[in-house]
């Protein structure tokens, strides 16, 4: 990091700080500078002083309105891996996307060999340590230390009573509704940029139909050399 300004070199030095000065008036918790303390009494209050012009939404910190404006309006993807061809809304996403090309796991577990690419798998394997279950069933009180594993016991147990949504565009089934919205952008969006097939010629603008024209090529072996019995599959 490189600044101007000291001021801006002293804000930027508080981020590798573990000192968390601000307290807030409301909780116990703390924070290293003014700004995250703003945001966080705002939380409290409810108040969003961050207003999308496009919408009626309002957000408590401006990075939440930037970011909502990059998904619902603008649709624009900032961030580019310089390895690959994916693309990000958020620097976090992108820097987590670049540790699956450096194989960097930054995130260690203090008690086995664990390590992980993200400061939330950590946390959720953690649990795996403490045996705390704090996710229950709504339905027969069954506690779980994931909330995936919750769902899939849901659906399992309790099927007929959880809500069901159909994805228009593939077979899934989805509980919850919101799920379903992310599904739906994650893998039937329109992609801007193809994506294309590292094992033939296909290119595609649906991360879905990539995806399940990438099984064809599993265990296939399409390429075979003219004067031995060598084949491979690109």
């Amino acid at each position: 990091f490189t600044s101007v300004r000291l001021s801006n070199l002293k804000r930027h030095l508080q981020t590798h700080s573990a000192e968390k000065r601000y307290m807030c008036h409301l909780c116990p918790k703390t924070f290293r500078t003014a700004t995250l303390l703003h945001n966080h009494v705002n939380t409290h209050t409810g108040t969003k002083p961050y207003k999308c012009s496009e919408c009626d939404t309002a957000f408590v910190t401006r990075g939440e309105l930037s970011r909502h404006r990059r998904y619902k309006h603008t649709l624009e993807k900032p961030f580019k891996c310089t390895v690959c061809e994916y693309c990000s809304v958020e620097g976090s996403k992108m820097r987590r996307h670049i540790r699956s090309h450096t194989g960097e796991r930054p995130y260690p577990c203090a008690i086995c060999s664990y390590a992980s690419k993200d400061a939330y798998k950590l946390k959720r394997h953690m649990l795996t340590h403490t045996g705390e279950k704090r996710y229950e069933c709504c339905f027969c009180q069954a506690r779980f230390t994931q909330s995936g594993t919750m769902k899939i016991h849901m659906l399992q147990k309790h099927g007929e009573n959880v809500p069901k949504h159909q994805c228009p565009h593939c077979s899934t089934f989805i509980s919850r509704k919101s799920d379903l919205g992310v599904h739906l952008r994650n893998l039937h969006s329109y992609l801007a940029e193809a994506m294309k097939c590292s094992a033939c010629e296909a290119v595609f603008h649906e991360r879905y139909a990539f995806l399940q024209h990438k099984k064809t090529h599993r265990g296939g072996k399409r390429f075979q050399c003219a004067q031995c019995s060598y084949t491979c599959n690109k």
